[in-house]
């Protein structure tokens, strides 16, 4: 790939015209662009790293803030309640780590971007987001919108995060550092789309090596097909109380979930069969077979449905719980 050098005179009038732009179209009233809370902003940079504005900002973000209005809020509290509160978000272990961080630091985020990398799930780009917008330190992004806009404007197909991160500072604005990277946000969540960019109306355009074939960066990855797991998932009943046990896994890690095995064998005689059930994850699909079993079991905690609905479950899992509500409504 061409080495680019640190910024030069070239990119003056650019900046100019981003800044412009922003002031027309940026997305000034998002919450957190509208405070000062270095908290609040590491919790909209946290939520949005595998989720949509509109997603964020409908269902989760004032939730969570009114449950923890302040990060030694988050620090003081259990986990579990933290997870829950977290709840139907997924990726959890964005929630541990945010709970982790906020008792390492007793509830006060470090001022930098050094300090800050060093935390429990704050990488260099989000580290560089919150010193930026929160302590106002000079420094570049390199979100997924930022990363487009860059392979686009160098028209580089394919290249190592080191380079790109010398290409965000070779393009970066380090006067307006706050404006600059709020508005390659922007642009690359309106105009420099993944799949329909709209390189007519774009600030980028003028000097984008791109523009002509804006689809051909970056070079498309092959997307390998997920494979399914086929799994029995079992809700123990007993007593009007049914089996749980808390997710040790990385993925799932905190969660209550129903038991589930590859394989099932059971002596009960009152086996009923809720439904089949299909959730996606990240990297694989999880089908299972839905099997409520009347029969009480060892070394497992149990729970009523109120208290059910109190703790912090998977999407599969409040699937299958659902089924079960449905299913004892018909009885």
């Amino acid at each position: 790939m061409k080495r680019h050098t640190v910024q030069s005179e070239k990119y003056i009038e650019l900046h100019k015209n981003i800044l412009t732009w922003y002031q027309q179209h940026g997305r000034v009233t998002l919450p957190w662009r509208n405070t000062q809370s270095s908290y609040k902003i590491y919790l909209s940079e946290i939520m949005l790293q595998q989720t949509q504005v509109k997603t964020v900002l409908e269902r989760f973000y004032f939730p969570f803030l009114t449950k923890f209005p302040t990060f030694q809020d988050v620090a003081n509290a259990p986990v579990d309640e933290v997870l829950k509160a977290w709840e139907g978000l997924g990726y959890y272990t964005r929630a541990r780590n945010l709970h982790k961080t906020a008792q390492a630091t007793s509830g006060i985020l470090p001022n930098s971007a050094k300090a800050l990398e060093k935390l429990s799930g704050i990488g260099k780009s989000t580290a560089h987001a919150v010193a930026c917008f929160a302590f106002d330190e000079a420094l570049p992004i390199l979100d997924a919108n930022v990363k487009r806009i860059l392979y686009r404007f160098f028209a580089v197909k394919k290249c190592t995060d080191k380079e790109l991160w010398q290409l965000a500072y070779t393009l970066f604005d380090k006067e307006n550092a706050y404006i600059y990277n709020q508005t390659l946000m922007d642009i690359g969540a309106t105009l420099c789309k993944h799949k329909t960019p709209e390189c007519n109306v774009c600030p980028f355009e003028s000097m984008c090596q791109g523009k002509k074939n804006p689809l051909l960066y970056p070079e498309k990855k092959v997307k390998k097909k997920k494979p399914i797991r086929t799994h029995f998932m079992l809700i123990y009943h007993h007593n009007n109380h049914y089996a749980l046990k808390q997710n040790t896994t990385q993925l799932l890690g905190g969660l209550w979930a129903f038991p589930q095995f590859e394989s099932f064998e059971s002596k009960s005689k009152k086996i009923t069969e809720l439904g089949d059930l299909v959730h996606h994850y990240t990297h694989f699909r999880l089908d299972a077979k839905v099997l409520l079993v009347h029969q009480k079991i060892n070394n497992i905690k149990w729970f009523s449905f109120e208290q059910i609905d109190q703790l912090a479950m998977s999407g599969a899992d409040r699937k299958a719980l659902a089924m079960l509500k449905g299913y004892e409504l018909l009885k």
